[in-house]
């Protein structure tokens, strides 16, 4: 008991001497003015990139991309119109750059012609980080304007693993975005996990996963678990369901 009252004691001391101090003090005393931030040149309007972004995609080709089945091939989708289409018969496309923690900003478009149900309704996918061997992590796209799925496979979710906070989902036929802040996960020399991955995604605005920490990869089979990897390109993915495809825009990166 007498340690409990000693130490207890200690902390009001601490906290009486503290206040006293913060009573003494001149404003200047937590001031302080270097490092100095650095400039950046926001974009004129909402969503386009800043200054020190990298441009996944301009609207005008694919040339940051590459084609995920062959790496020495590009990517193969079609760009038209400010915009890229998935092509289903070319399969997934990643970037060309690979990269750790960044702060992500990707629009896409759903028709509003789309048909199916469920997962088999405007399904894409957005790869934070894509490498071989299943180390991947995937944030849902998909058509639940009014479309029932499981929850953590539906737009906005981490795949198999978190629902979205809430659902953001705007009718097909009008474009919708992600912002996301991504940490990629850190492993020792001999691959073991030192810090998981985390997430913070906003949906056309809203927030739908907030530092959400990664159990380990999206399988679609299976748990989650953790594979070593370093730098990983991102991936849009280009699902086989029967669905119309879907389309992208406005993609870049600023790595953090």
């Amino acid at each position: 008991m007498r340690k409990k009252i000693f130490s207890l004691g200690g902390i009001l001391i601490t906290v009486l001497s503290l206040s006293a101090q913060n009573n003494n003090m001149k404003p200047e005393y937590t001031e302080y003015y270097e490092p100095v931030p650095r400039k950046v040149t926001p974009g004129a309007n909402a969503g386009e990139a800043p200054s020190d972004a990298v441009v996944l995609f301009d609207g005008k080709s694919l040339d940051q991309w590459i084609s995920v089945s062959d790496t020495t091939k590009p990517a193969g989708w079609k760009v038209a119109n400010g915009i890229v289409t998935v092509d289903k018969k070319m399969g997934d496309i990643r970037t060309k750059q690979r990269f750790n923690d960044f702060q992500l900003h990707i629009e896409f478009l759903i028709p509003d012609y789309i048909t199916g149900s469920g997962q088999a309704r405007g399904n894409s996918g957005v790869f934070l980080a894509a490498n071989e061997g299943g180390a991947e992590y995937e944030l849902q796209v998909l058509d639940n304007y009014e479309n029932k799925t499981y929850v953590n496979g539906q737009a906005g979710s981490i795949y198999k693993q978190k629902p979205p906070l809430v659902n953001a989902n705007k009718k097909p036929g009008e474009w919708q975005y992600y912002d996301v802040v991504w940490t990629a996960p850190r492993f020792n020399a001999d691959g073991m996990l030192i810090t998981p991955a985390r997430i913070t995604v906003l949906f056309n605005g809203v927030l739908v996963q907030n530092n959400f920490e990664l159990k380990g990869n999206t399988p679609y089979i299976g748990l989650p678990v953790y594979k070593a990897h370093g730098p990983s390109p991102i991936k849009l993915q280009s699902h086989g369901d029967p669905s119309e495809p879907i389309s992208y825009r406005n993609i870049w990166v600023r790595p953090l």
